[in-house]
């Protein structure tokens, strides 16, 4: 999961909000959902809002004292509810979504705050969680925004209860904890809500035994991190021969030649149709057609090979576009942001930028090729500081990856924690990289990179 932060203090209705919420002190992270054939189909959105929180009315012992904290509490919740919709309704945090629908933690202030029209209901879908008090006031509220097309999901639902039974009607989707859930009662759940026609969503479906059973249960949905592990069965298929893949990295950081490039490519047909569709594509500005291999090394230049070469290592081989492929975006995304953060760190230069990404392109391959990963990184060679950084999280490049390892489980203390020891870093520098790292992996067309990134045919 990548976490977000909003620069711009723009409400997306035009009008300026830093008066009034602090937009600075929201993050939103976000975490994949996947579809049953492996593929992208949402993010759930969570919001952190680091506002001091106001006093509980339950400290004091004075009525009228109690009274007006309790005012204060409320008063803080409905602000702090419109500053986390402004949040999530910023551009920047669309763009990180790579046009996947959002799944958003709703809470009570946020349903009856008008300020929710921003979150067109084509985009966004509300979850409910389980502590939400399902009184009359707010059943109303529901059926209210359940006729204005909003979608509606049950969240964290480890057994039915009273607000499970009083929302079940109006809601779309029903998300279940795997991690909570006594596995006894998941087939029952499974067949009584499937029978009722409603999406499954499995949440913390964290390992490949976890996938499969909810998958058998009839699951359509799943989030967490099992396809970033290394896989038994592994329902990917290469995008292309990765031995081939792996002399062409060899290759490249042996400084080639371009006669020996272009020896190695063509041994390779299908590299070479991608690497001349990366050569003529926009983003290179070469201002003629590229006909020729040669012309194409040359065009591209051995820097942006390479990192082409390390992605495409994590590409599905199924025809599927570069926004739904869950492994190669979630690669993309780590070693961008690994890229970019290290550029902030005192002394920081071109080589620790390229030992940056190269760090967070590699820190799972071990999904990809299984086995152990100190072999795997044995295979490509890489450099001590990088081998230490992914294999103990050692030196700044292993805290770098420690971090956005946080970001993606949206592990806010954890980010805090590392942010003490990467000075000058901050909380919200982390989230505003993260921010960039998500729109750069997500868009196809934001780089020449992302455009040479096609679907390799077998």
């Amino acid at each position: 999961m990548t976490t977000i932060a909003v620069e711009d203090h723009q409400h997306p209705d035009g009008t300026s909000g830093q008066a009034d919420h602090a937009l600075d002190d929201v993050y939103v992270a976000r975490q994949p959902l996947l579809d049953r054939d492996g593929m992208l189909c949402g993010f759930e959105l969570k919001a952190r809002h680091t506002a001091i929180p106001t006093p509980n009315p339950a400290a004091f012992t004075n009525s009228e004292t109690a009274d007006a904290a309790l005012k204060a509490t409320e008063a803080a919740r409905a602000a702090d509810a419109k500053a986390v919709i402004w949040a999530i309704a910023q551009p920047d945090v669309s763009g990180a979504l790579a046009g996947h629908m959002a799944y958003v933690d709703a809470s009570r202030e946020m349903l009856f705050d008008d300020t929710l029209r921003l979150l067109p209901p084509e985009r966004f879908t509300l979850e409910l969680p389980p502590a939400l008090e399902a009184d009359d006031e707010l059943v109303t509220r529901v059926i209210a925004l359940h006729g204005r097309r909003y979608r509606f999901v049950l969240d964290d639902v480890t057994q039915p209860g009273d607000t499970f039974a009083k929302l079940l009607p109006y809601a779309d989707a029903v998300k279940i904890d795997f991690r909570r859930t006594q596995p006894a009662l998941l087939p029952k759940l499974a067949k009584v809500l499937k029978a009722a026609g409603k999406i499954l969503i499995g949440n913390g479906i964290d390992t490949p035994a976890d996938f499969q059973a909810a998958h058998d249960l009839g699951f359509d949905r799943f989030q967490g991190y099992f396809f970033a592990r290394p896989q038994t069965q592994n329902l990917r298929r290469a995008s292309a021969p990765r031995h081939a893949l792996l002399n062409l990295l060899q290759l490249l950081a042996s400084d080639p030649t371009v006669a020996q490039l272009e020896a190695e490519l063509k041994l390779n047909p299908v590299l070479v149709m991608h690497l001349m569709r990366l050569a003529n594509s926009s983003g290179l500005g070469v201002g003629h057609k590229v006909t020729t291999l040669r012309e194409a090394i040359n065009a591209t230049g051995t820097n942006r090979i390479a990192r082409w070469t390390q992605l495409l290592l994590y590409a599905d081989g199924r025809k599927v576009s570069l926004e739904d492929d869950p492994l190669l975006q979630l690669a993309a995304t780590r070693a961008r942001f690994m890229e970019l953060a290290v550029e902030r760190l005192p002394e920081a230069g071109r080589d620790e930028a390229d030992a940056a990404f190269l760090t967070g392109v590699f820190s799972f391959v071990d999904a990809v090729f299984g086995g152990s990963l100190e072999n795997t990184l044995d295979m490509l060679m890489l450099t001590k500081p990088i081998r230490a950084a992914i294999l103990r999280r050692e030196g700044a490049l292993g805290m770098l990856l420690s971090s956005i390892e946080a970001l993606e489980r949206a592990a806010w203390t954890d980010v805090d924690t590392v942010c003490l020891q990467l000075g000058p870093l901050t909380a919200a520098d982390i989230a505003r990289l993260g921010l960039m790292a998500a729109a750069w992996a997500g868009v196809a067309d934001r780089s020449a990179e992302a455009a040479g990134l096609e679907r390799i045919e077998d």
